[in-house]
């Protein structure tokens, strides 16, 4: 019965837009390489998370390989409002890409601020951000060949250290009709420097279309506190939930009826025994003891884990 409810109020709301003019700050799940794929997405939906994106995918690979397709994108019924996050550097790769998810997903976004080596020197990625006519070039054209007027576009970018061109960039996206900007309040060079929220609040000011702020965000009052700074219309979260996937619903740490959950949810869609002990290693992150870690996280089979959660937690 809760299943229904919580279907029913998902398929209300499948329409992204309608998220961010609902008047709540909308609560996102960001892509994250091996670890926002459809079983963990089906948990934190189940914590109070409005959207969710998968794992970056490299366009050209989606478009030319059925097994990459097949290995990088999974959905079903219930994974809803689901955004779509590729890597590409044509226009016309980007709109074949978009067309194969369209009936399957609820928008895609393309990605503007990956800051790794391999995806800058492919032509993907951050770099993007130097280049904001290819950016509205591949705007336009999935607007242009994409049917559905509901099928969101949006960029997920980082800052330039002159402010001036992240916000030349974000009005040219806009003026092309892009959906919504998510902004990491970063610039390629940095990495664990603390994150330029006065500049987000700056971009969000210079723009009438839907601002998702991103960047160090790990709890619920995070969330809150970085909405009032920049006045972002949503928070979009990625090692924060790693480690509390209950973060939006206001945990302060992962409850044990979240990590029963993940066991349930990964056991049945089968998930890789590498990934499942991965995430039950960021979820238990804080309230374990670093004796507790250094044997919990050599376990090796999914039985060694489950017959250790089940002594220790009553999982």
């Amino acid at each position: 019965m809760i299943g229904d409810i919580i279907e029913t109020k998902q398929c209300q709301l499948k329409d992204p837009m309608d998220l961010f003019h609902s008047g709540q700050v909308v609560k996102i799940c960001a892509p994250m390489v091996r670890y926002s794929k459809l079983a963990f997405r089906t948990l934190v939906r189940k914590y109070s998370c409005d959207l969710c994106y998968t794992p970056m995918i490299v366009a050209a690979d989606f478009v030319r390989s059925a097994k990459a397709r097949d290995s990088e994108f999974t959905t079903n019924k219930g994974d809803h409002p689901l955004i779509v996050q590729f890597a590409a550097k044509e226009a016309q790769v980007l709109c074949d890409a978009a067309r194969i998810v369209c009936p399957f997903a609820d928008g895609i976004d393309l990605n503007c601020g990956c800051p790794q080596r391999w995806a800058m020197s492919e032509g993907y990625g951050a770099c993007l951000i130097n280049k904001p006519e290819l950016v509205q070039d591949m705007v336009r054209h999935v607007r242009n060949q994409i049917d559905n007027p509901r099928f969101s576009v949006s960029i997920k970018i980082r800052i330039h250290e002159d402010l001036k061109r992240t916000v030349d960039l974000c009005q040219k996206a806009e003026a092309t009709g892009v959906s919504w900007i998510t902004v990491h309040g970063r610039s390629v060079e940095e990495r664990h420097q603390p994150v330029h929220y006065d500049a987000i609040k700056i971009i969000k000011q210079s723009m009438s279309i839907p601002i998702v702020a991103n960047g160090d965000i790990k709890t619920l009052k995070d969330a809150e506190n970085v909405h009032q700074l920049t006045g972002a219309d949503g928070i979009m979260v990625a090692r924060g939930l790693l480690a509390n996937p209950a973060m939006f619903a206001g945990y302060e740490e992962t409850p044990l009826q979240c990590i029963q959950d993940w066991v349930d949810i990964a056991l049945e869609h089968g998930t890789p025994f590498t990934c499942f002990h991965h995430h039950l290693m960021y979820m238990m992150e804080r309230i374990t003891s670093k004796q507790e870690k250094k044997v919990f996280n050599v376990l090796s089979s999914t039985s060694a884990v489950l017959d250790y959660l089940n002594d220790h937690y009553g999982v």
